[in-house]
């Protein structure tokens, strides 16, 4: 799973994004995927205690999709996806993210998601840094002017390592401006404790967003096949309240696709 492809204008979804870097792939193929302005953002929530561990296509089938950014020495050079996301855990197919056992609480159950990075990207031997998106998209639409959006989740520390960090994150990208970031929420996960925790993020939702696309989820970054793992559940997308949660106070707000400071991950904390 190396191969950019053109819907990488339509991302732009890490500190590249944030620095105006590498906007000059092409949008051929990503006019099928244009987002219609009177759609809506829907509730959405998940425990992972229906899926099936063994498929490994539960994750995309639930609309989890994955996109990958490499660099070097801080310049990018390829970006690839968006994909279904995999379910990965199996050795030798690790990448992105997988459908664990065990990892639980009382509050967590069963089965947890953990999120690592794309394994199967053969950049990590020569020490590119592979930047590993795991999240939903939805697009936003006039009737959610006016709202505050909430994305709320558990997290605890995985095997995250070495000079790897990770965090969770809310973005908008703009459609008819190349697919730029407009908002980008993020809170770092790289350091958090190895005991479970409930956390959340608010994006208040104005004219100007409408018809841009949303996306929530988790990241990383990785090199050297060093380790990332962060793990997840009980994942909830609403308008403010509806996830029980108030929203993390550490949450970063960055605004504009010039901005810069992505989340840390791993090995070097999210």
């Amino acid at each position: 799973v190396n191969d950019p492809t053109d819907r990488g204008s339509m991302q732009m979804i890490d500190r590249f994004n944030r620095k105006n870097a590498a906007l000059g792939l092409a949008m051929a193929a990503v006019i099928a995927f244009a987002p219609v302005s009177n759609a809506a953002l829907s509730a959405y929530s998940q425990d992972f205690e229906g899926m099936d561990q063994l498929d490994p296509n539960v994750l995309g089938n639930d609309g989890w999709l994955v996109f990958g950014n490499v660099s070097f020495s801080g310049a990018l050079l390829y970006q690839y996806g968006p994909f279904p996301a995999p379910n990965g855990c199996l050795i030798g197919a690790a990448a992105f993210s997988c459908v664990t056992i065990g990892e639980g609480g009382a509050a967590q159950g069963t089965q947890q998601l953990v999120v690592f990075s794309d394994y199967q990207n053969t950049d990590h031997g020569i020490g590119n840094t592979i930047e590993s998106n795991v999240f939903q998209e939805q697009t936003i639409g006039a009737g959610d002017v006016g709202k505050t959006m909430q994305f709320s989740f558990d997290a605890k520390l995985g095997d995250i390592g070495g000079n790897s960090t990770a965090s969770a994150f809310i973005k908008t990208l703009d459609p008819n401006n190349g697919y730029a970031l407009t908002n980008f929420i993020e809170f770092d996960t790289t350091s958090i404790p190895i005991t479970w925790g409930t956390f959340s993020l608010n994006i208040a939702i104005d004219a100007g967003l409408n018809g841009q696309l949303l996306q929530f989820g988790f990241l990383n970054e990785a090199s050297f096949y060093e380790s990332s793992g962060v793990v997840y559940d009980n994942v909830c997308f609403d308008e403010a309240g509806g996830c029980g949660v108030v929203p993390v106070p550490a949450a970063v707000w960055l605004f504009g696709s010039a901005l810069g400071l992505l989340g840390w991950i791993r090995r070097k904390a999210t």
